[in-house]
């Protein structure tokens, strides 16, 4: 519950100016104000590694009301700059909860706001796209906060994954243990399997990819995002994946040339920012969306199948078609909200990768077996 009553405020560079009630740290931010229709999950939202350098919206009015459990963190904290919600919930009630969610965030320095009109905001950014924002809890005036947003640099040409990746090499061990079922006493079928290892990339990954990862039959190895071709060579992986992450795609060059290497001689499964990725190495680019697509309600179509999935996604950039198709890319899939590209394959090479997040922390789970697709890849490779 929140302690006292303090205002703060939303500022836009567009000079729109939302007033509210300050929660969490005492704090002033600058980032780019973007927003998420996710029901539930927003402590996985708070902790994507995704959101880095973003101020988030909530558009489900009622947020907190199940508190916060380390347990759901997908990263050592929260990655916002701030959170955006109508109503911050006064109760606190499951009987997972270890703390209430404006302690949380005030326990890990990032400041929130509630009681502004969150589906003016969001409808504000659809029509005039994502803006440079800033959220204070501190005592500013509405000038101030609107110039400090108009100051911040945007996301555009920068690199965010250096700041969130990993800084070494390690062996992904965490569960879940045992490896059963949630609520039953079965074993999942993947774990029977021969495993196989693989190298994934930290380009800001939510802890889940790892653990499916894991649940799908693979020994994860997890590097930095700078980690070069030879390192990967040296670790004797059967397949490389790349994940997630914030910022411009097109900044982390050092990535597109590692991935470049490395497509030829391993299956690859990449997600989001390691979809993204993967279109660079291949030659093709990247364009940032309007207001992108954040939520785990997204529908996305396989044109190769037919098949329809409910997706979760977090991204602001998107992989250019005609590039795609010029560079040797099958394109697979598409967002049907926008017919952006949503999922493509190497027309020669066991290499695939999608736009959303199959791992669904939080989301649907449709798209869970794009794991065995790839468990199905490197398997094939191997027995070669």
């Amino acid at each position: 519950m929140v302690e006292s009553i303090k205002s703060g405020v939303l500022a836009l560079e567009d000079g729109s100016v939302f007033r509210g009630v300050g929660f969490g740290a005492n704090k002033t931010v600058v980032g780019e104000a973007v927003f998420n229709t996710s029901m539930t999950g927003y402590q996985e939202i708070l902790t994507d590694p995704s959101y880095f350098g973003q101020i988030v919206t909530m558009t489900t009015p009622q947020i907190g009301n199940y508190g916060v459990t380390k347990e759901d963190e997908e990263s050592d904290g929260p990655k916002v700059q701030g959170f955006v919600v109508r109503d911050i919930s006064p109760v606190v009630s499951n009987w997972r909860s270890q703390q209430s969610l404006p302690d949380y965030l005030r326990e890990n320095d990032i400041p929130g706001l509630s009681g502004i009109d969150t589906r003016a905001l969001t409808k504000k950014i659809r029509v005039h796209g994502a803006l440079k924002a800033c959220l204070s809890t501190e005592d500013i005036t509405d000038e101030e906060a609107v110039q400090r947003a108009r100051d911040w640099k945007g996301l555009v040409g920068v690199d965010y994954v250096k700041e969130v990746t990993t800084k070494e090499v390690f062996e992904w061990k965490d569960g879940p243990e045992p490896f059963t079922v949630p609520g039953t006493n079965l074993h999942p079928p993947a774990l029977k399997r021969k495993r196989y290892k693989v190298v994934a990339f930290d380009m800001g990954a939510k802890r889940n990819i790892f653990r499916k990862l894991t649940l799908h039959g693979f020994d994860v190895t997890v590097v930095p995002a700078d980690t070069d071709a030879q390192t990967v060579r040296d670790l004797n992986p059967a397949g490389v994946f790349v994940s997630n992450g914030p910022g411009d795609p097109a900044a982390v060059t050092y990535a597109h040339e590692t991935i470049r290497e490395l497509i030829p001689e391993y299956p690859m499964f990449g997600i989001c920012m390691g979809h993204q990725i993967i279109a660079h190495a291949m030659g093709a680019s990247t364009m940032k969306l309007k207001f992108g697509h954040r939520g785990g309600n997204q529908p996305v179509k396989n044109i190769e199948t037919g098949v329809v999935s409910i997706t979760a996604q977090n991204h602001g950039f998107a992989a250019t078609k005609e590039n795609l198709e010029a560079c040797g890319a099958v394109v697979t899939e598409y967002n049907l909200n926008d017919q952006t590209v949503a999922g493509l394959r190497h027309k020669d090479l066991p290499v695939f990768s999608v736009q959303y997040h199959p791992e669904a922390a939080p989301g649907p789970h449709d798209s869970d077996p794009l794991f065995d697709h790839f468990y199905d890849l490197v398997a094939q490779k191997a027995a070669e």
